[in-house]
């Protein structure tokens, strides 16, 4: 008896021990999982506090990352000397961060420099020895975007009647306009910006310049390039200054998908700085844009510029490009 009262005391306490190990193991993993949750709770706590700083600095919290590579190709059909050519191919930062940029001149450049020029655009600039039948710019890019909110605050009405030059047709049309969201800026400019959108049919011209602004005006029909000059003009003529931007575009939904060089408008407030527009899809420019280069006019933001000289009576020469671009 005493035999099996003692192995009965020793399951009964190996069983103790054995409930006493479980509810220890047990609370432990509650403590566990509670310090979890409360780390999780920590951490959605800061990330909303991160949210609200970035918003009370200007900023919005998305962001889409961008992977580019852009490559063109100038052959030309006997061998010429290169002129010193500007390269404009490095993004403006106002709106982006660059993780990382590889940019590569074939034939190699005796000369380049990398300078800002009166508008804020980072230029590189090369220049060349000897003859060539090749000139090959690659420009391979890694980059995350932001876009700071628009914030609707008061601005002064529209100034009619200004001494700014600009066609009389186009005037026309953009009073017209802004008396339709009595004579208020952001008003006037989402306003413009859809009209362009709805009423102009899109031409995607791969090359020449931008058209005139009366010229697309009365014709209907009209290029990114071709809409960002009339929505310049057009802002110009009730005292908005403006900027005409080249660069990407990441949206394949859109006509031009992202295979090709992108263009839109830049316009100054008051208290707010230059804030964009994108009459070809009748948007504000959000975090799907990169800005090359912005500049008065369209001539300024070519993204590579240069000539050549050569011997004898003719010359051909030829541009490929491609443009690929991903995002997450």
């Amino acid at each position: 008896m005493s035999l099996t009262g003692s192995g009965n005391c020793l399951v009964e306490a190996r069983g103790s021990a054995r409930e006493q190990t479980r509810e220890a193991r047990g609370s432990a993993r509650e403590q566990t999982r509670e310090a979890r949750g409360s780390a999780r709770e920590q951490t959605r706590t800061l990330s909303v506090r991160e949210a609200l700083r970035c918003l009370l600095r200007g900023r919005i919290v998305t962001r889409v990352y961008f992977w580019i590579t852009h490559e063109s190709f100038y052959r030309y059909d006997v061998p010429v000397q290169l002129a010193p050519h500007l390269l404009r191919l490095t993004p403006r930062l106002e709106s982006l961060r660059i993780v990382s940029q590889h940019l590569s001149v074939e034939p190699f450049p005796s000369l380049r420099n990398d300078e800002l020029d009166a508008f804020g655009n980072t230029l590189t600039r090369v220049s060349f020895v000897g003859q060539t039948q090749l000139l090959h710019v690659s420009s391979q890019l890694e980059l995350e975007t932001f876009q700071p909110p628009l914030f609707h605050s008061q601005l002064a009405p529209l100034a009619r009647g200004t001494s700014s030059p600009c066609h009389p047709d186009v005037r026309a049309f953009a009073e017209r306009l802004a008396a339709e969201v009595c004579d208020e800026p952001l008003a006037f400019l989402d306003h413009l910006t859809q009209t362009l959108f709805t009423r102009m049919r899109r031409d995607d011209r791969v090359s020449g310049d931008a058209r005139l602004a009366h010229e697309t005006l009365r014709l209907g029909v009209g290029a990114c390039r071709d809409l960002t000059v009339l929505f310049l003009d057009a802002s110009s003529a009730l005292g908005l200054g403006g900027r005409f931007v080249s660069g990407y575009l990441a949206q394949p939904h859109t006509p031009e998908g992202p295979s090709h060089l992108h263009a839109w408008a830049e316009v100054f407030l008051p208290g707010l700085g230059h804030r964009a527009w994108d009459p070809m899809h009748g948007v504000r420019v959000g975090d799907g844009y990169v800005p090359l280069c912005a500049a008065p006019t369209q001539a300024a933001t070519m993204p590579i510029d240069g000539g050549f000289f050569f011997a004898g009576s003719t010359v051909n020469s030829t541009l490929d490009y491609s443009l690929r671009i991903a995002t997450r």
